[in-house]
């Protein structure tokens, strides 16, 4: 690539420091082509930061570094944490929920119960992670702690507390206090009235203590689903922040000021101080809300909060996480000043640039862990697949993706419009019933599936519950490539010998399928190897790598 001819006499220490350079320069290159760092900063960013489903999230900084976390709901593990330099590049690190004994999301937990919305903070060199577990045999809110962002963490310290997206703050006499969801009079006065409470929280007990005070019912007289609240406490006065409207096209976000922590709290007269409602519903980005703020190390002010995208009229990855400056004009906290709402791209942080190292395109198992980028529906109770020295071996059983179960499903989420999802399947049956391939997931009533029998590869769609074979065809070779290739709402399925000789099965079908406007909930899309059997099987499904490629 690089031809040197250096002919002019140089002292020994030019030579070296020639040679110093040089090599310098060919580490740099290996970093940029090893996709550890790329060679300039950019002076912009594009949103989302966290593309595909990271709904919900919420953020904090220790000294310069800062971590998010978001919902997951019936996926384990839970509660992905994420860190980052500069509030653009971000690094998966762990998880909240990682064991399993730690928190069950059992059987016949419902699609999208489970896991909601995050807050995560920091205090006197412990980290939190509150939240709510929906319809959980054990459920209701908790916390979980932990002295690295990267776990381990707590089991669950529970609350005797009614609603759903809790948030901590502590005030500067060190006081803790629990901002909790819900309406505490019991009674409605117009439909879906929500709200917003406050009560201490003694850390040291793990409990709540003291009375129960509710701080708002939303901003508008006809708010509903109040929710989401983050308590801040800036320049001494109390920031109460609560998303509106429901996570829905009607999503905002609005501020509430107090000079007591107990309130009262009034509505700030720029309400909403975030919304994309008013931008109508062709809007590419929609939905925004459920913010958190951060100040920088600098003093700069900046949001995430959740949206979602469309492509071709259909909202295909969900919610994902934005970004966006805020700057206060007195209490007020105005997002992206002199534009009002969230753009694709934006000018970046005033923070050093620092990418992270990203997710390889293939996994070849070779690790005795499963890589954290790696899911199952909710929390598998048997060992019924192992991983390491070149492949991950999953036990084909009669839990399957359209039942509330625990499949033998391995799966990643989908991070793009476009992409491919490919692996190489070695499988072999006599029985009819078992089977083993890939599948893309939104929930059991909406998803894909490309599976190798005994005799033959088939392709199903489960549309809103009803499911279609699409294609069948005669395949009696124990080794495939199965692969998975959309372009927005385009997907085809492609299967081959080996990868270099790929050819499609079946028709173009429609990703809206497990769109938000056709499959709903909170949850989002999927891409992974699945196993299943309709009675007790011998069979293993072995998977050489799996590759997952943005195009």
């Amino acid at each position: 690539m690089f031809a040197f001819n250096i002919q002019v006499k140089l002292p020994f220490y030019a030579k070296a420091l020639s040679f110093l350079l040089l090599g310098l320069f060919f580490e740099l290159c290996s970093l940029v082509l090893s996709g550890r760092v790329w060679a300039t900063a950019q002076e912009s960013f594009s949103n989302p930061i966290l593309s595909g489903f990271y709904p919900d999230p919420s953020i904090v900084r220790v000294n310069d570094t800062y971590y998010m976390v978001n919902s997951t709901f019936e996926w384990f593990p839970g509660m992905p944490i994420h860190r980052s330099k500069d509030l653009v590049n971000w690094e998966l690190i762990g998880h909240g929920l990682h064991r399993q004994d730690q928190l069950k999301l059992q059987e016949g937990l419902g699609d999208y119960n489970g896991i909601y919305a995050v807050t995560i903070r920091h205090h006197q060199g412990v980290f939190y992670l509150v939240t709510t577990c929906v319809q959980c045999t054990r459920g209701g809110n908790f916390y979980v702690t932990a002295k690295k962002p990267e776990g381990p963490w707590s089991d669950p310290v529970w609350l005797d507390s009614p609603g759903i997206d809790p948030s901590i703050m502590w005030d500067d006499d060190g006081k803790a206090y629990y901002v909790g969801h819900g309406n505490l009079t019991g009674k409605e006065a117009w439909v879906d009235q929500q709200g917003v409470w406050l009560q201490e929280l003694d850390t040291r007990l793990g409990k709540l203590v003291g009375p129960r005070k509710q701080l708002t019912f939303g901003h508008a007289n006809n708010a509903s689903w109040t929710e989401g609240p983050h308590l801040y406490k800036i320049n001494g006065q109390y920031l109460l922040l609560v998303a509106e409207g429901g996570t829905g096209y009607f999503h905002s976000v609005t501020a509430h000021h107090s000079k007591s922590v107990w309130g009262p709290y009034v509505a700030d007269y720029v309400n909403p101080v975030l919304t994309h409602r008013h931008l109508g519903r062709d809007y590419p980005i929609h939905s925004i809300g459920h913010a958190d703020l951060v100040q920088t190390q600098k003093g700069d002010w900046w949001a995430v909060m959740l949206g979602k995208r469309y492509v071709e009229g259909a909202t295909l990855l969900a919610r994902e996480t934005f970004l966006t400056p805020v700057k206060f004009e007195g209490e007020t906290p105005i997002f992206n000043p002199g534009i009002g709402r969230v753009t694709l791209t934006q000018k970046r942080p005033n923070l050093p640039w620092s990418p992270v190292k990203k997710t390889p395109i293939r996994d070849d198992f070779n690790s005795p862990t499963l890589a954290l980028q790696w899911n199952m529906l909710r929390t598998p109770q048997s060992q019924w697949y192992s991983v390491g020295n070149g492949s991950l071996v999953l036990q084909p059983r009669i839990q399957n993706l359209r039942a509330l179960t625990n499949p033998s499903f391995i799966a990643r989420r989908i991070e793009d419009h476009v992409f491919t999802a490919t692996t190489q399947l070695n499988f072999s049956t006599l029985k009819s019933g078992e089977q083993a391939g890939i599948a893309i997931y939104r929930n059991s009533q909406s998803h894909f599936t490309f599976m190798k029998e005994a005799d033959a590869l088939v392709v199903t769609q489960v549309r809103q519950g009803v499911a279609t074979r699409i294609a069948r065809i005669a395949y009696t070779h124990d080794t495939v490539v199965l692969s998975a290739q959309a372009r927005g709402r385009k997907l085809q399925f492609l299967f081959g010998a080996n990868e270099a000789d790929l050819k499609p099965i079946g028709r173009e079908l429609d990703m809206a399928v497990i769109s938000f406007e056709e499959a709903f909930g909170f949850n989002g899309p999927y891409v992974g190897m699945y196993a299943t059997s309709e009675q007790k099987a011998a069979s293993q499904a072995r998977f050489a790598w799996f590759d997952y490629k943005s195009l």
